[in-house]
């Protein structure tokens, strides 16, 4: 049976490697566990120099494979062993010397492919020069073949940038900036055109040239691309079904007892084979024994000896009617010469393109992060900043809403009149005010979705700490904060006629939007996407506000409520606006008995206690909640946002 190449010269190694998951059946209404294997006793290898390409139909355990490969599955729950140059690692270890590119090209769009490189250098490469990054990140541009596109926006769907091949080659180039032996793809094809497909398949064949260990899964490749493979991986059902180079499949066809096709391909024809056992009585398992052991399974009931397949099945599982269409036949004879595993050794020469690209695993067990925390923090904060300024309208348009906001409230409430409706008018000011500003910071949530995606991929592989990440997050978006609140202040203040201290209701607006942001992008972290975040954001503000003291008074709310107004950050801003505006002996209106109102008598009757730290505790118990949602932002990135299967 096909095994390790006659030349192994090291590489990822794995034997035994099960992993089963606990499904939920429901039969005849009652739901029913049931332990299915995803992965099922594999043994394989991926030499190094070559690209591995695991395939199979459609739930075949292509990416489980991978995941499990790259230490991508929690620790405990893969059984088996995995080596890495023929000493056993562990999943720690292998995401320590390894990349791991996604399926997605989770990308800043309004950064250029150089400046996403760069940083990317500043992550992965530690403190060198920066002229030695910039000629690292200057080479691979070159050899990624994005010269051309060396200053383009990476773009989105709203915006213009690089092509689809373009942006998978960025995300490449991202991953391996810094060299990792191992390099492992999901789908590096998927939703490419053919050309762009070719494109960074050849990109990848370069790099495992020149010595990296490259394993991908792919689905229905084209025949060009498949020239490109070195070694192959089939699977079916979580079982293995072959494992060795190309030129190989022939053989193992052969030896099932059926003929490949004249002008057909190998590969294709026995994935077919494969689909065609899987909807059999006999099911893949006598194909997996045949992998493991040689014993041929039993012939089919519609086999016809070495005839060719009159109906053929797709690798992606779909059905195609009719006689494939023959290969063409300069592609024929290349095939002929599918050995690239054994005649093809990677090129370790320094002359090599892609010497950049290599490294050893030693080279990668120094520190767990490249950069102190200081330094991350410094990188992270440039790179948000410049995020902000090429997206200025997410900044513009909450400062244009609270300028609007506050011309129309100094309008509206201008100039106060003594009297009970004059006090209405003032406490309805300062509680809409306060939740304008808590309203405000809600754009914020599909930014950081988007982001979070973002962070997921660099820290997987340890570009950065999860508390820089909050840490810089946090000073980026201070300066801008206290301008929003500085504009504001500014409009409302002399046309509403407030007294007291401006300095005070500038300190209360500016923590409240510290406070509202923390609590926005704690709800970010945990929601699957904006569109929930967007209700639970909302359906929480609501309530806060409801329950701040407003509608009804603190000692009003009913007890099994009182909790309620304990956690609505808005009580706080509210009650010290209050206290900052009507704590004093000043009268503000007259009863109807002809008593005076002062200050103190409003503060009295909305129950709202002066004593202590007066109003200055107000401002530091919610900029505890600001702290506090913050905290929680930095468990959840830290502990839960982990791409890792369970």
């Amino acid at each position: 049976m096909p095994g390790k190449p006659v030349d192994f010269t090291g590489g990822l190694g794995f034997s035994n490697l099960t992993y089963t998951v606990t499904k939920k059946k429901k039969i005849e209404g009652t739901w029913l566990k049931e332990e299915v294997d995803l992965l099922n006793k594999i043994t394989g290898d991926a030499p190094k120099g070559c690209i591995t390409a695991v395939m199979g139909p459609s739930g075949a355990g292509k990416s489980t494979l991978l995941d499990g490969l790259a230490g991508r599955i929690a620790s405990g729950s893969l059984k088996g062993k995995v080596t890495l140059d023929g000493k056993e690692t562990s999943p720690s270890l292998i995401k320590r010397t390894s990349a791991y590119i996604m399926q997605e090209d989770r990308l800043f769009p309004m950064l250029t492919v150089f400046e996403t490189l760069m940083f990317a250098a500043d992550f992965r490469l530690g403190p060198i020069s920066w002229s030695d990054k910039k000629q690292r990140v200057e080479n691979l541009v070159d050899q990624l073949g994005l010269t051309t596109t060396r200053n383009t926006h990476i773009g989105d769907e709203g915006t213009r940038g690089v092509s689809g091949g373009e942006r998978r080659r960025v995300s490449i180039g991202v991953d391996i900036i810094h060299g990792p032996p191992l390099l492992f793809l999901d789908e590096p094809t998927s939703g490419l055109d053919s050309t762009s497909a070719y494109s960074v398949i050849e990109k990848v064949h370069n790099i495992a040239r020149s010595g990296s260990t490259v394993i991908l899964t792919i689905h229905q490749p084209s025949s060009r691309i498949q020239l490109l493979l070195d070694h192959l991986i089939i699977l079916a059902r979580g079982q293995l079904m072959f494992q060795g180079p190309p030129k190989e499949v022939t053989l193992h066809v052969n030896r099932l007892g059926r003929k490949v096709p004249k002008g057909e391909n190998s590969i294709e024809y026995l994935i077919d084979v494969i689909q065609e056992y899987d909807q059999s009585e006999f099911g893949v398992e006598v194909m997996a024994e045949f992998a493991r052991t040689g014993l041929r399974p039993p012939p089919l009931s519609n086999d016809e000896g070495n005839s060719a397949m009159e109906t053929s099945v797709s690798v992606g599982g779909g059905t195609n009617i009719g006689k494939r269409l023959p290969l063409h036949a300069s592609i024929i004879a290349a095939s002929k010469e599918f050995d690239h595993s054994v005649r093809s050794p990677y090129n370790n020469s320094p002359r090599s393109p892609w010497r950049v690209a290599r490294s050893t695993a030693a080279e990668h067990l120094g520190p767990k992060f490249a950069n102190s925390f200081l330094s991350e923090t410094w990188i992270l904060m440039r790179r948000n900043f410049k995020n902000i300024r090429r997206t200025p309208e997410l900044f513009l348009s909450r400062l244009m809403v609270l300028t609007v906001m506050g011309f129309m409230m100094a309008t509206m409430f201008a100039n106060p009149k003594k009297d009970s409706q004059g006090i209405t008018n003032r406490l309805c000011f300062f509680v809409f005010t306060v939740c304008i500003f808590f309203f405000s910071s809600n754009d914020a949530v599909p930014a950081f979705i988007q982001e979070r995606f973002i962070f997921i991929r660099e820290t997987s592989h340890n570009a950065y700490r999860a508390s820089s990440y909050t840490i810089a997050g946090l000073i980026t978006y201070l300066p801008f904060l206290l301008l929003q609140s500085a504009v504001y202040a500014g409009i409302v203040w002399k046309a509403l006629g407030l007294r007291k201290s401006f300095l005070y209701f500038l300190v209360v607006l500016y923590v409240s939007l510290l406070s509202t942001n923390s609590f926005v992008v704690f709800v970010s972290s945990v929601v699957p996407n904006y569109i929930i975040g967007y209700a639970a954001v909302i359906a929480f503000t609501a309530l806060f506000f409801l329950f701040c003291g407003f509608f009804v008074t603190s000692n009003d709310i009913p007890s099994y409520w009182g909790w309620m107004n304990k956690i609505s950050t808005i009580t706080y801003p509210f009650e010290g606006l209050l206290m900052n505006q009507f704590q004093t002996n000043e009268p503000f209106a007259t009863d109807r008995s002809g008593n005076i109102v002062t200050g103190f008598d409003i503060l009295d009757a909305l129950h709202i206690k002066t004593e202590g730290w007066g109003k200055w505790e107000k401002v530091f118990i919610l900029l505890g909640w600001a702290v506090f949602y913050r905290i929680l932002f930095y468990i959840i990135l830290r502990f839960f946002s982990k791409n890792q299967r369970s």
